[in-house]
């Protein structure tokens, strides 16, 4: 409820702009305008928070949900078979680290060495499982990052700080930074798009919340659009039956004209977001429905993304539908992949997981390529943490699960300004701790904004009293060896 002083606030603010001759008016014609035709070359990004050149122009966030398994698919540890089955409890003692309550009061811990096998692959000699074998072919595209760390050990603290950049409710989430940060580029489609893929390994289903895409304290329009991959991609995007084009665009008018009269009485920014959002709304309505129909894509991209390509809603279909949005301008895309938190059974769970994710993985980066995108374009893979070294639960030669392990995990990022074919930073025999240049999560953020031209220090909000950041108040590091 706004109180006196909030209505006689933004009373002085429209006086301000309106005595000045300033306002508003110019500023919302800018934004609708495409970039070159308003004279920006980047819409609704400051000159004060560019730091270099943007390398990448756009991103892509493949997000493993619940954590894959280092151990058995990008870290390889030749040296753990010979130890199978040791007790770890004295050398986690040692460690200091904090353990779940799902394993720390198991009586042993007994080591557990991937059932999996690796193999050197591409030029760069990545070692890579037998569970990503397309993966194992483009390791001279990516840079594979065995040394990211982060504090949380559970999974919704882990997503918040790996999504929004803090572990506590409330903060805009990567995307939604982006948005603000960026401007927009498109018209008719938003800047940051969620996916949801359909996942098939019967493994934990971790619940997430519209928080990981939300605009926390950033006005709405930067919140992401989560696109639906069964019915209608967004909900009440058609017009009811018996109203044409003419007359919605007759009524936003009207809906419009009463919006304005209510801003320029009270002065309410959301007010101003509303109409943004519904003008958005009307203008999705005949993009959304060309962009997700990609039964117009050609046989050879259905058979370089899979046999899943072709069912919507998978893995596979999201990463084509996610080229398409990248062609159309939309800057950020996040597919979010569930089922990755395998405490137990994990080789016979983490293998259906690995065959949705592999060779989609693949293909969008070949077609990237093939486009002459991937060079712009940023993709990151990973998940929130990683898995531990030690069985939980019973141990045997074929079965095992693992634990949430914050302390050292493995993620990949390809195209824009990333250099691929390398290995950067490693751990010790045990795959436990870092042993060379470690990558905190805040670090992975610094270096995303940098690449897009962006200083993070500099990216900023005015929100309780304080100018907050993506990568917070604690150290953040752009992870400059990963660059080209």
């Amino acid at each position: 409820m706004q109180t006196i002083a909030d209505f006689n606030a933004a009373v002085s603010r429209r006086q301000f702009f309106r005595e000045n001759g300033v306002g508003l008016g110019t500023a919302a014609l800018a934004s609708l305008l495409p970039g070159k035709l308003s004279g920006l070359s980047n819409p609704g990004i400051p000159d004060e928070i560019q730091e270099i050149a943007p390398k990448a122009k756009r991103v892509i966030y493949l997000s493993m949900l619940g954590a894959p398994s280092q151990l058995d698919i990008l870290d390889y540890k030749p040296g753990l078979q010979k130890r199978f089955g040791e007790d770890l409890t004295e050398y986690l003692k040692k460690q200091g680290q904090r353990l779940t309550g799902m394993t720390s009061g198991q009586a042993t811990k007994p080591l557990a060495p991937s059932s999996f096998k690796f193999k050197q692959s591409g030029k760069s000699g990545a070692w890579v499982s037998e569970l990503l074998p397309h993966t194992a072919k483009m390791v001279d595209d990516i840079a594979i990052v065995k040394s990211m760390h982060t504090e949380a050990i559970n999974h919704e603290p882990a997503n918040q700080l790996c999504y929004t950049g803090s572990q506590q409710n409330g903060n805009p989430s990567l995307g939604s930074w982006l948005a603000y940060g960026l401007g927009s580029q498109n018209r008719d489609l938003p800047n940051f798009v969620v996916l949801h893929a359909q996942h098939t390994g019967p493994g934990n289903v971790q619940a997430i919340s519209s928080r990981l895409w939300g605009p926390g304290f950033l006005p709405g329009k930067h919140a992401g659009v989560a696109l639906r991959s069964k019915g209608d991609p967004v909900l009440y995007l058609k017009d009811a039956p018996g109203i044409d084009r003419d007359l919605r665009r007759h009524m936003l008018d009207s809906l419009n004209s009463l919006n304005q009269k209510s801003y320029d009485l009270v002065g309410n920014s959301e007010t101003q977001t509303r109409m943004q959002q519904y003008e958005m709304a009307f203008r999705m309505q005949a993009s959304v429905p060309e962009l997700t129909d990609i039964a117009s894509e050609p046989d050879y991209i259905y058979d370089m993304y899979g046999p899943q390509s072709r069912t919507l809603g998978s893995f596979a279909s999201s990463c084509i539908l996610t080229r398409r949005m990248m062609e159309r301008g939309v800057q950020f895309v996040q597919i979010f992949h569930r089922g990755w938190d395998q405490h137990r059974n994990l080789p016979a769970h983490i293998k259906p997981q690995c065959q949705d994710i592999d060779q989609p993985s693949w293909a969008l980066i070949q077609d990237l390529k093939q486009r002459g995108m991937l060079e712009d374009t940023l993709v990151i893979w990973g998940g929130e943490f990683g898995r531990t070294v030690y069985s939980q639960g019973k141990l045997t030669k074929t079965n095992y699960g693992r634990d949430h392990h914050p302390r050292a995990f493995t993620m990949w990022m390809a195209g824009g300004g990333i250099k691929g074919g390398q290995t950067y930073g490693d751990t010790d025999d045990f795959g436990y701790n870092i042993t060379k240049d470690p990558v905190h999560i805040r670090d992975l953020h610094a270096t995303i904004l940098h690449q897009l031209g962006i200083d993070h220090h500099k990216l900023t909000f005015k929100y309780q009293g304080l100018d907050q950041k993506l990568t917070g108040v604690d150290p953040a590091k752009i992870v400059k060896g990963l660059l080209m």
